[in-house]
């Protein structure tokens, strides 16, 4: 048995966009996400190697923002297809599929997608996004 598989693991998740992904990260207990950062698309692969190389994350939420109806529109295909290059670059963790409908909307109380009003309300929530998205995975996995 090496070191690693007695070492806590982490989840993390993504709020993949075409500009930008949000990403967040459990504690090692599996009970409470909390934001880590907002990525271009090329910092990605990295963040994700360094997460499941030096904090042992072996599981990752992925948001796939189905329409109303929960169907799979252009968007969640979009995310799909990205997923399924994630899968093929680290086969050693289980990406798990997450409604993402509304995350944005609940996490600024606005359909905006941004923080706050004025100057802050052009920063934006992916990272936080992710967070409430990876929240709502934890508390329905029994980590909360």
């Amino acid at each position: 048995m090496q070191a690693s598989e007695c070492a806590p693991r982490r989840v993390a998740a993504l709020d993949l966009g075409e500009v930008r992904t949000g990403v967040a990260v459990s504690d090692t207990g599996g009970s409470v996400a909390r934001p880590l950062a907002i990525l271009s698309p090329e910092d990605l692969s990295g963040c994700l190697r360094s997460l499941v190389e030096e904090e042992n994350v072996k599981e990752v939420v992925v948001g796939v923002p189905k329409t109303l109806g929960g169907e799979i529109g252009f968007q969640a295909k979009r995310v799909l297809q990205k997923l399924e290059s994630l899968r093929d670059e680290f086969p050693g963790v289980r990406f798990v599929e997450w409604d993402e409908r509304f995350t944005t909307r609940l996490v600024t109380g606005t359909g905006t997608g941004s923080r706050g009003r004025g100057k802050k309300a052009r920063k934006p929530v992916d990272d936080l996004a992710a967070a409430r998205m990876l929240q709502e995975y934890l508390y329905t996995r029994g980590g909360n």
